[in-house]
Formats: C-alpha cells, structure tokens, sequence
C-alpha cells in the first residue's frame, strides 16, 4: 500500500506543512496497530496469526516489496524466495534480507506468469495485497498453489471493500487504474478465489481501521509520502495512539476494524496429497 501510494504522489508533492513537535511517527503507529492485528509476533513465531515461521521452512513472498513481510522471515532463520515484478524493489529486498539470518535469499523479478520456481518448494506461500493487481487471479493463484508443498501454509491478503469504498470518490484516478487496484474483491470472491484454487480456507479476518483513515486523510494533505507531515495526518496519529493507550482501546480497534478495514486476510493450506 505505501510504495503505491508514493508512486502516486510523488511526482507533484505540495510543501511540507509546519513540523510539530514531538508528532508521533504515523508509520510506526501502524506497525503498532499492525502488531495488535497478529502480524509479526515474535512470542510465538507468527508472520500473522494462525501462520508461524521456523528455521524449517521455505518461505515464498510472491509480490514481496522491498522484504518487510520476508524480513521477518528471514530472522526466524528460514529459507527464503522472493519474487516481484520491480527490479528495483528485489534490490531493496536483496540487501534487507542479506542482513537477516535466513538459511539462504533466493530473488525474481517476475510477473508471475509463470513463476520461475520449481513444483512443490515451498513450505510457506506469502502474497500480500497483489491480486488487486494482476490480470488474471485465477492464474495466478494457480501458479502459487503449484510452487506450494503439499501441506504448504498460505498468507494471501487483498484490501477490504469497506475501505475500497472510502477511497473511490477521493482517492487520486490513478489508484483505481491499472496497474494499480483494478478489482475491489470483496469477502465472498475472496473466499470463493482461494478455494477454488484448491486451497482449504484455514481463517479468515481483517484489520486495518486506522490506516483506512489515513489514507483518506492523506488523500486530502496532498502531501509526499516519503515526509507526510501535515496537521491532518498528525493530529490523527495523536487521535489513534490515544485510543489504542486507553482502558479499552484495545477492544475499540477491534470493533472499528470491524466496521471498516484495510485489508482482508486469508490463512489456507494446500491439501496433502493423496
């Protein structure tokens, strides 16, 4: 979501409001919140709930970035694949994973049709907020259950339609076109997606109430997102941290998230084979 919302802005960024002091960082906020969701958990090993990650596995990230997901990965000692369509964002991703202890870094830049990845390798299947994107999800997901072992574990995530929604009217044209979001994919397509891969949908949930409002506060500062300073981002980043720090916050976040939610995530397995 942020490296496409750069792409959108950057070109014509408005100056940089007034600093504030002492502002809280809108981006470690949402690590925060994302940490609440069940994404990274060093306790228990888990990239996200239900999907834990050991020196064992082979992890794939199929429409990786620059290797946040695969980071996390890569420090549980794990072996790792990852593949993009961005020459540029497999050397960030290159040199981030090259810093972590992961077994082994193994990178494509691929559009994934196909991927150039052998039958059965991996353990683990990461593909995050991608299918909005492609052609042809069906294929796609083909080839994702394919390079999959048999028992594999998969992490899939596309954007929640209640925040799709939000963003249409206000959201820069561009963000709607290709190659951007060309499907708003909603819970029933999803779940109907996944399994008609031949995958068996393990969970199925959602979060992401507070980056939901920030992109439409964002969308409205015209501001560049390598400095989003402005009074309206910050002041919701105040808002938000004084939520999660109240007596119920944490139960607030979970109603909200409910209501309107960035993104939509499957956990599924491959079957075993017969």
């Amino acid at each position: 979501m942020l490296s496409l919302l750069k792409k959108l802005t950057t070109a014509t960024p408005a100056p940089p409001a007034a600093p504030v002091a002492d502002k809280i960082n809108s981006f470690e906020l949402g690590l925060r919140d994302a940490m609440l969701s069940g994404w990274f958990n060093h306790a228990t090993g888990e990239l996200y709930k239900g999907f834990p990650v050991s020196a064992d596995d082979t992890v794939l990230d199929v429409g990786c970035g620059d290797g946040g997901n695969m980071q996390f990965c890569g420090n549980r000692g794990a072996r790792l694949i990852v593949a993009d369509i961005d020459a540029g964002k497999i050397d960030a991703a290159r040199q981030r994973l090259g810093e972590t202890t992961a077994q082994s870094v193994e990178c494509h830049v691929t559009d994934g049709n196909p991927l150039p990845i052998a039958d059965n390798t991996a353990t683990r299947v990461v593909s995050t907020e991608v299918l909005e994107h492609v052609d042809d999800p069906a294929q796609f997901l083909a080839e994702l259950v394919r390079v999959g072992q048999p028992g594999a574990l998969y992490l899939l995530s596309v954007p929640h339609p209640s925040s799709e929604e939000l963003q249409k009217d206000i959201a820069a044209p561009a963000y709607f076109e290709h190659p951007n979001h060309i499907r708003i994919i909603s819970e029933d397509q999803f779940k109907a997606m996944v399994s008609e891969s031949g995958l068996e949908i393990i969970s199925h949930s959602q979060y992401g109430f507070y980056w939901s409002m920030w992109m439409l506060l964002f969308w409205d500062a015209k501001v560049d997102l390598t400095n989003p300073d402005h009074p309206l981002l910050n002041h919701w980043a105040e808002t938000w941290q004084a939520v999660l720090n109240s007596p119920r916050g944490a139960q607030i976040k979970e109603a909200l998230d409910g209501v309107v939610a960035k993104s939509q995530v499957i956990i599924a397995r491959k079957p075993l084979a017969d």
